[in-house]
């Protein structure tokens, strides 16, 4: 079956448990300004940068060393005609051994190449997971947003600063 949900995966010597640890840390990779827990079923947290996205999480499935699903319970971009795309997705972590590694496949069921947003967001994905998160497993340090500082080029274009 083939599938136009966007996808991204990365592959690392560290463990599962380092791996589900460091995806929990949603400040270490995602924004450090995540607001709200990151961690255990039904916790719920809220993204924003500036006034360009805004998103509320609910980790609606977790199992420790192999899954975490977040539910987009609302969203808001600027940049888009439709304020809600990402409205009821879900944004899916899977953590699997693979040849000795550890393999985290991210999948948000719902960002298709026909949402507006859908290269600027699998952009910004594909930064955060294969760069930042990938950086806080392996180094023990990511490359989270910092307040109001954009992290990567689109944001950096679509920032009210530019």
């Amino acid at each position: 079956m083939t599938t136009s949900d966007f996808t991204t995966t990365i592959l690392v010597d560290q463990t599962p448990k380092e791996v589900f640890d460091a995806i929990t840390n949603v400040r270490g990779w995602w924004s450090e300004e995540i607001e709200g827990d990151t961690e255990k079923l039904n916790d719920e947290f809220t993204y924003h940068y500036e006034d360009v996205h805004r998103c509320k999480m609910k980790l609606v499935d977790v199992i420790p060393n192999e899954i975490v699903v977040w539910r987009v319970m609302d969203n808001y971009f600027k940049f888009t005609q439709d304020k809600s795309e990402w409205k009821d997705n879900k944004i899916i972590f899977e953590i699997k051994q693979k040849e000795g590694k550890t393999q985290l496949q991210l999948t948000q069921l719902g960002l298709t190449p026909e949402y507006e947003c859908f290269d600027i967001c699998s952009n910004a994905w594909t930064h955060y997971i294969r760069e930042s998160l990938f950086s806080l497993i392996t180094t023990g340090r990511g490359m989270p947003n910092a307040a109001g500082k954009p992290q990567t080029a689109d944001e950096e274009k679509l920032s009210p600063a530019s």
